[in-house]
């Protein structure tokens, strides 16, 4: 596994977002799998473990807290903060005190004096992310955050934050399905003022994995995929022609679709360290292998050309869940 840096961060060139092992992807996985797969990982050369409190909420941060707390040294933890998690109303909360207040609960939950990299979840427009970044600096100065993290934030409001706090990385959906960084501006700011780019749903949500088709039943109360336009049974139908793309190339490289989908990914830019998620030992091992599928700029090019007549049906999220991403608008 070779290593990249993220702002001045070096993690694995791949990560493992630990999400779907709790909570959002179906029901909670069995605790020890969870962790066993978290240590896989490790074991695999995967150093970047990427959680957040909402996840559960809390149980994922303390699953992985568990889990990698006897190789704690030799991991990087990301987290992340920002909704308001003890009002039912829920929202976003980036209030200075309220940070100040919900890094020590997740340091306690995570088994550890620091956070390598903590995250605003999603941006606060009722707080100045000048704001943030300076609560965030106050932090590291303290030695309870070593690097500051944006998640779904627009280009202006990444420079902004930047200006009062080093952003070490910016972390949004990108995948051969969802391209909306390479003309929003996130990806030419990213480059400009040398942040690392840490792709969620690099997969596809799972769809990249040729796993689910339009018979694939997500359960309403576990799956948040059940409410996306995406994953309904019309539009997963139509987008079968991504995976026969895919399979196309993954048949030349000798690979399976999630490694050549990786793979993509992660030749994009030399920053850019996407973050799969899985309970599954098998389909971690399967992830891992995407780093020896060497994609030539000749083949770079051939999956361009042969994904741009391609139309992806559906949209990334659901409508409450695209309001809180921030489009500097």
């Amino acid at each position: 596994m070779k290593m990249r840096k993220l702002g001045t961060l070096e993690v694995s060139q791949l990560g493992a977002g630990c999400m779907s092992i709790s909570a959002n992807y179906g029901p909670a996985a069995d605790r020890e799998q969870g962790i066993a797969t978290l240590r896989e990982a490790h074991s695999r050369g995967v150093t970047l473990f990427d959680t957040a409190e909402v996840y559960g909420p809390y149980t994922n941060e303390e699953l992985v807290g568990e889990a990698l707390a006897p190789i704690r040294d030799e991991v990087t933890i990301a987290t992340k903060f920002g909704f308001e998690l003890e009002d039912k109303a829920g929202g976003l909360n980036s209030r200075p005190e309220r940070i100040r207040k919900v890094v020590d609960e997740s340091l306690k939950r995570l088994r550890t004096d620091r956070i390598d990299l903590y995250y605003q979840h999603r941006v606060d427009p009722n707080v100045p992310i000048e704001d943030v970044a300076g609560t965030i600096k106050d932090l590291i100065q303290q030695g309870k955050v070593l690097h500051f993290g944006l998640s779904e934030a627009g280009p202006d409001t990444i420079r902004r934050a930047h200006a009062v706090q080093p952003v070490a990385a910016v972390q949004t959906e990108y995948s051969l399905m969802e391209r909306s960084v390479e003309h929003n501006g996130v990806l030419d700011i990213c480059a400009e003022l040398g942040i690392g780019f840490v792709p969620w749903g690099p997969l596809g949500m799972g769809f990249l994995t040729g796993t689910l088709n339009a018979r694939t039943d997500f359960d309403e109360k576990t799956d948040l995929r059940a409410g996306f336009d995406r994953f309904q049974p019309g539009a997963m139908a139509a987008n079968q022609r991504i995976l026969d793309v895919l399979a196309r190339f993954a048949t030349r490289e000798e690979a399976t679709l999630p490694q050549v989908a990786l793979a993509w990914v992660m030749a994009q830019r030399p920053w850019i360290v996407p973050i799969p998620g899985t309970r599954r030992r098998q389909h971690l091992l399967d992830n891992v292998g995407a780093i020896d599928v060497d994609l030539s700029v000749e083949d770079l090019r051939a999956i361009d050309a042969a994904f741009a007549g391609v139309t992806v049906e559906g949209g990334r999220m659901n409508p409450a869940q695209m309001t809180v991403v921030d489009t500097d608008a």
